[in-house]
């Protein structure tokens, strides 16, 4: 599938031309001289030269997005990886140190106290973080830590079983992890464990290069970790690593125990004496898997009534985005893992990919991202791409909303008794996902404030948190399964410590749900104002225009947990 932007009717050309290929230095090289020389005299050419700016970040940010896109729909094209890592190796390191020293310009301009505090705080706040941050000789260290991440990608990407008499892909496995025939889930589970086995020392490999490379990077900045480094540059500006850790505390007294008592009524329920982990996804009743759609067809048509019925703007942004260039979802061999939603900058509009398969977890990566896109769509009229960007723990606001606004309307998937298991299943997901966040964030917590560390104490470290923080399996004969399970976890690889925020927005999606059923309209039209204002405003005020409290303490968190178990009471198994 070719990404390459056609819908230049949403680009500002009176800057930089519409044509521009960015892969091509001398043809931006200009242009970046230019917002280098222009005087900041006044408001007038400041406010001018932002724009410049973000149309020229907004041209690159979209040809780094496509050039992605296009390498992780198909890991097996060497032209698509050259293409990516063409851009990563020569266009990123030299405009790196160009947006360093244009943020330094902005920030020393004479006419930047001029500017309308209430429209630009966030924006030079930013900056100023920025520069504080920048050092010409991590940047190279960036351009390696990003081939590192293609390297995993590519590797997880063509992984395959031969299974039931089929190659088949890792997100079509998991069909059989839901099967009530308990000698096949183990069947696959352990094809599954296998063929990640055979990969893991090259992903530790490859993990071990990344810390140390971060820990470079922190070190150079003048930090003592790459976790205190992180956080700064992540902009966390109203957290610390001690809010952190309190929620791992919260999570550990108030969500884990009622985590572990399904658990309990799991292996009751199966008539077992102990779990084993290819009994976590299948039915307790032994009722055959969920299965939501057979055609990604009927997938897309399905979810599109769901966002119809849940408001009608929102159905209608949905339907806008039923185009090839807009939707990835099939799974098929060569596909990276996982899933996401991707914005270009430049024509501003979303792009969503994911691995379908037919299960009921492919209609909440589809509702998830669906949120994402939505967060797209109602800012793109914002005419500065850093404010076209925000916070993540208010991006996944956004996203994990739509798993629980959509719940009342699953009866465009399911029938009633279907649907009520859906339900269910959302909640215990809740239930399982929090410790799981709480697991791997205090994992990276561990991983990068002991950046020396050798495989056996990372291995040590992690099962020590799974006894912490994990469900009730029994692990014996497993373990060198169990003891590589962070591997699986892409964020680890990518885009680390980016992972609390969905812990957080979790809490702040759970509030959205609870105000939903007192008055869907009102809850509806505060979701789309907050998503509205994009990143053009600190992230408590974010929440608070969407009507939420940015509050993930221990009270709030046990608050939402009795809202759960309320609810799962009203819920048939």
């Amino acid at each position: 599938m070719s990404t390459t932007s056609t819908n230049l009717h949403a680009i500002d050309t009176s800057f930089v031309p519409a044509e521009i290929d960015c892969g091509d230095w001398s043809q931006i090289e200009p242009l970046a001289r230019n917002l280098m020389e222009r005087p900041l005299d006044t408001v007038d050419h400041l406010e001018r030269w932002l724009l410049d700016r973000s149309e020229l970040e907004s041209a690159l940010s979209e040809a780094q997005a496509n050039r992605y896109i296009d390498m992780t729909c198909d890991t097996e094209s060497e032209a698509k990886k050259k293409a990516f890592l063409q851009f990563v190796e020569e266009i990123e390191p030299k405009y790196k140190p160009i947006a360093f020293e244009l943020d330094k310009r902005l920030i020393a301009s004479p006419a930047v106290g001029q500017l309308d505090r209430n429209r630009y705080m966030v924006l030079v706040r930013d900056a100023k973080r920025d520069v504080e941050l920048f050092r010409e000789q991590n940047v190279p260290i960036e351009v390696e830590l990003a081939k590192l991440d293609q390297q995993y990608q590519e590797i997880c990407g063509v992984m395959t079983c031969e299974f039931d008499g089929q190659t088949r892909t890792m997100p079509q496995m998991g069909r059989y992890l839901e099967v009530t025939d308990r000698a096949q889930r183990e069947a696959a589970w352990r094809a599954i464990g296998d063929r990640r086995l055979a990969d893991a020392d090259k992903i530790d490999d490859i993990f071990d290069k990344m810390i140390a490379h971060r820990h470079q990077l922190a070190l150079n900045a003048g930090y003592e970790n790459f976790r205190d480094y992180q956080h700064d540059r992540l902009r966390r500006f109203d957290y610390t690593p001690a809010d952190c850790f309190a929620f791992h505390e919260s999570v550990e007294r108030l969500v884990v125990p009622l985590m572990r008592r399904l658990d309990a009524e799991r292996r009751e329920g199966m008539g077992l004496d102990k779990l084993r982990p290819w009994d976590m996804a299948v039915d307790v009743k032994g009722r055959a898997p969920l299965s939501p759609f057979e055609t990604v067809d009927a997938f897309v048509d399905g979810t599109t009534k769901i966002f119809q019925r849940m408001d009608r703007d929102l159905g209608e942004m949905f339907a806008t985005l039923r185009k090839p260039e807009c939707l990835d979802l099939d799974s098929r061999k060569g596909k990276a893992p996982g899933g996401y939603q991707y914005n270009r900058d430049r024509i501003r509009q979303p792009f969503i990919f994911m691995n379908a398969a037919g299960l009921h977890k492919d209609l909440v990566t589809l509702l998830h991202e669906g949120g994402h896109a939505f967060h797209s769509i109602l800012s793109a009229d914002e005419p500065l791409l850093n404010y076209r960007h925000y916070p993540m723990e208010f991006a996944e606001v956004a996203s994990m909303s739509m798993e629980l606004l959509a719940l009342p309307f699953l009866c465009e998937f399911y029938d009633e008794d279907e649907a009520n298991r859906a339900r269910r299943q959302q909640f215990e997901r809740t239930l399982t996902i929090l410790p799981w966040i709480a697991t791997i964030d205090a994992f990276q917590h561990w991983v990068y404030t002991n950046p020396k560390h050798t495989r056996e104490q990372r291995r040590d470290k992690w099962l020590e948190l799974d006894r912490r923080f994990g469900s009730a399996i029994d692990w014996t004969g497993l373990e060198p399964y169990a003891e590589r399970g962070w591997q699986r976890q892409l964020h680890l690889f990518g885009v680390p410590f980016y992972y609390i925020e969905y812990g957080i927005a979790q809490i702040g999606a759970l509030q959205m749900w609870v105000n939903y059923r007192r008055d869907a309209k009102q809850t509806v039209a505060k979701y789309q104002a907050g998503l509205a204002l994009g990143g053009t405003r600190p992230l408590p005020e974010l929440w608070e225009t969407a009507g939420l409290a940015f509050d993930f303490g221990a009270d709030q968190m046990g608050g939402l947990m009795r809202e759960i178990e309320a609810e799962m009471k009203v819920l048939p198994v």
